[in-house]
């Protein structure tokens, strides 16, 4: 027993346990008060967070008690059922918040996977810098800058769980960074980054493919800034052919079920319009978070970005400051190829962010400033397209993504790296007494830059009578809800765990299965003889009818039960009709 208390204690004493402390601790303070309502709220006002929790839930119900696929439900667009590979199923998120889900529910589970990734961001960008650093005050503040990054808080305040799922980065670069340039063939580092990898695939097939493009770039980084001789020995190949095998292996089994043939191919294909439109700004970059505690509110009424959500990639002052320190006194780092491939990484990240043409503040340009027209002598901008567009066109899967803004996460990964560095090299000119006084005030300062305030924007999560009702009437067939412009709603889709019956619809996203496009035009009609007879022929028995939304409700409510719909129940504003 005594020795396992010492044991306890010289963990508790080690740097990295109390680096984990501190990154727990202020997750708990970046997202006040969630910590102390884990049960009750998410974020983004009930909005893709409420489609997550059903998820957490789903897996759950899918492994443990049908023991089918998670992958698909027959409990959405019933009676055909959805693939849900042909949105996202981020089955990393999900493993982080089912343990969690089997004791407390998936709103508990949901909420824990959410802050867990601000931990694990933290602390995996810590540990980096300080493995290339050993300065544990370094790492602390690129480990802060990279989990509370305003990107990171959007997404998190939204309820993007997949997106928000940015904590393998660190550790991928990091065994991507170790495999090139060891000159002993050892398999911790090409480990690392494959698992990582394979985290990073069932994180978002997005972040995969951006991965291995932006893995090319980093690869020509470090040969170009590592030098041309590393391509001379055969164990920086041994190295690149493991990591490439085991890699794609790995990855490949874990992308099996975008391939299943019923899932037509599993995720959606955009137009360059559709891209274009969720292509970044520079002034992205640039624009604090429309969150933020103090000049938020100024920042979304004077600048109104588009797609506040997807927009925020901005840096932040002081981290900025920082990287350029490193960028000037980069020849005092130990490997100072570091900061060349860092650049290389974070500027491709940019370009790629900036989309399929030129935006400014949110907006297409397409008029050229005054000053240009006067050299150019005309007044409107020529097509010009980006990088990302010949992607979008020619590179097969490329247009499977639909929000080129997130390619700027690869710019905040290795800006946050560079801070790191260039932290370290600031700390160097202080004396040793003097460093962790310096190191707070640089996380304070980081915390002010960043900090979105208490959240206000949580939404309840919790049932309706609507639903505590329907949950004690027989499973006799699905549901259904009017208006049918409703069925794909997140907030429809999480209402199911609460009634327990099959559903007409689900959360399609821009993915919609042939069922939900066949019947669409014919339910849009509603209440009419082809609706009421196509929810019969599709096994739904309760219809669910939101009077609100109907002008003159009561001469619509004569007309359904003219068409054979009994009145069940009424809830509120909610009208329930079933078959007699």
């Amino acid at each position: 027993m005594q020795s396992f208390l010492r044991w306890i204690l010289k963990l508790v004493k080690k740097p990295s346990f109390l680096a984990f402390t501190y990154f727990t601790i202020l997750t708990c303070v970046m997202t006040y008060p969630v910590i102390f309502r884990m049960n009750e709220l998410i974020g983004g006002g009930g909005g893709d967070g409420t489609y997550y929790v059903w998820l957490i839930r789903w897996y759950q119900k899918a492994l443990f008690e049908l023991h089918i696929s998670p992958f698909y439900t027959p409990y959405l667009n019933y009676p055909q059922g959805w693939y849900l590979v042909t949105i996202d199923t981020t089955p990393a998120m999900v493993a982080l918040g089912l343990p969690v889900n089997l004791l407390f529910g998936p709103v508990v589970g949901y909420n824990f996977a959410m802050l867990f990734s601000f931990l694990l961001a933290g602390w995996g960008m810590y540990l980096w810098v300080r493995h290339l650093t050993e300065n544990n005050l370094a790492g602390l503040v690129a480990g802060t800058i990279f989990a509370f990054i305003p990107y990171h808080m959007a997404h998190y305040i939204v309820g993007h769980l997949n997106v928000a799922g940015i904590q393998w980065f660190p550790l991928y670069f990091w065994g991507l960074y170790d495999l090139l340039k060891q000159d002993k063939f050892f398999w911790k580092p090409v480990l690392m980054a494959s698992i990582s990898a394979v985290l990073i695939s069932l994180t978002s097939p997005y972040y995969l493919y951006m991965t291995v493009l932006m893995s090319g770039v980093f690869i020509l980084g470090f040969i170009v800034f590592k030098g041309y001789r590393q391509l001379k020995k055969w164990i920086f190949w041994k190295s690149l052919l493991a990591f490439g095998l085991l890699t794609s292996l790995l990855v490949g089994l874990s992308l099996l079920p975008y391939f299943d043939p019923n899932a037509r191919n599993g995720l959606t294909s955009f137009s360059v319009d559709m891209a274009s439109r969720y292509s970044a700004s520079p002034t992205d970059f640039v624009l604090p978070s429309v969150w933020h505690f103090l000049w938020g509110t100024w920042i979304d009424n004077t600048f109104q970005p588009g797609f506040s959500n997807e927009a925020t990639l901005y840096i932040g002052v002081l981290s900025f400051i920082l990287m350029v320190l490193s960028w000037v006194k980069w020849r005092k780092l130990q490997r100072p190829q570091i900061i060349g491939i860092s650049l290389t990484v974070a500027l491709a990240g940019f370009i790629l962010a900036l989309g399929i043409d030129l935006h400014w503040l949110g907006h297409k340009v397409v008029v050229l400033p005054p000053f240009l027209q006067l050299v150019f002598h005309r007044t409107d901008l020529p097509q010009i397209n980006l990088p990302a567009y010949y992607l979008f066109r020619y590179l097969p899967f490329f247009s499977k993504m639909r929000v080129m803004m997130r390619f700027g996460v690869f710019t905040l990964i290795f800006a946050s790296l560079m801070a790191g560095l260039g932290t370290h090299l600031f700390l160097g000119s202080f004396s040793t007494k003097s460093r962790k006084w310096v190191a707070l005030i640089l996380l304070v300062l980081v915390f002010i830059d960043f900090y979105p305030g208490p959240f206000n924007d949580m939404a309840p999560i919790g049932g309706s009578p609507t639903y505590t009702w329907l949950a004690t009437q027989p499973d006799t067939g699905a549901v259904a809800i009017f208006p049918f412009s409703e069925e794909s709603g997140q907030r429809a889709v999480y209402n199911t765990l609460l009634y327990n019956k099959p559903f007409l619809g689900g959360h399609f996203n821009a993915s919609h299965p042939e069922q939900y496009v066949r019947i669409t035009p014919v339910m849009e009609g509603f209440p009419s003889a082809d609706s009421v007879n196509l929810l019969r022929q599709l096994g739904v028995a309760y219809v669910i009818v939101d009077s609100t939304q109907y002008a003159g409700f009561v001469e619509v409510d004569q007309t359904i039960q003219s068409l054979g719909l009994n009145l069940l129940h009424v809830s509120s504003t909610d009208f329930i009709y079933g078959w007699p």
